[in-house]
């Protein structure tokens, strides 16, 4: 069976459900906490865009850095959120966590075709561990997974393989098809 992509979901597939999107935002920062290089922000929208023209409400995470013991301000993805909102044209929400009730609070407040993006995945060790639990708290807002982190892709995480066992589907978002298209043909 062939695996599916983003492009493969209509607007009837996206219209109204939530989407938990695996994105590669780990992008260098200045002393000031100021992107330096905005590669693979801009390498995200394609499929962000996608999602929102059809609907969807979008739960958007990464990783940032490498933080070792919890939440540390240098590690959250605040950077981000303004350049995603200049490249997507439309206000941008972030919570504080990627699970728990801060995100079930945003996601009720969500209206379709919008984006909230959660914080640091690493901000907890269970996501390098891929705990089933873990898992199974960020994937519960979300009927669709997205994996849009070619750079992650190869790690079993609990953000990119272990929340694929607590959604109804999981597709490859343009930027991983690409990569996986890319790497078929060599």
């Amino acid at each position: 069976m062939a695996k599916k992509s983003v492009g493969d979901l209509s607007k009837a597939d996206l219209e109204g459900k939530v989407v938990f999107m695996r994105a590669d935002l780990n992008v260098p920062l200045d002393a000031d906490q100021k992107v330096t290089d905005d590669t693979r922000v801009r390498a995200a929208i394609p499929t962000i865009k996608y999602l929102i023209d059809n609907g969807a409400k979008v739960l958007l995470t990464s990783h940032l850095g490498r933080p070792k013991d919890g939440p540390e301000d240098k590690f959250r993805l605040n950077p981000v959120v303004p350049l995603l909102s200049n490249y997507l044209g439309i206000d941008v929400k972030k919570v504080d966590d990627c699970v728990g009730p801060v995100v079930e609070e945003a996601v009720a407040g969500m209206e379709n075709g919008s984006v909230t993006v959660l914080d640091n995945v690493r901000f907890y060790k269970e996501e390098t561990k891929n705990d089933p639990e873990f898992a199974k708290k960020l994937a519960a807002p979300a009927s669709i997974y997205v994996n849009d982190a070619f750079g992650t892709a190869h790690r079993a995480h609990a953000s990119t393989e272990g929340v694929t066992k607590f959604v109804d589907m999981s597709v490859a978002g343009f930027l991983l098809q690409k990569e996986l298209d890319y790497l078929g043909g060599a």
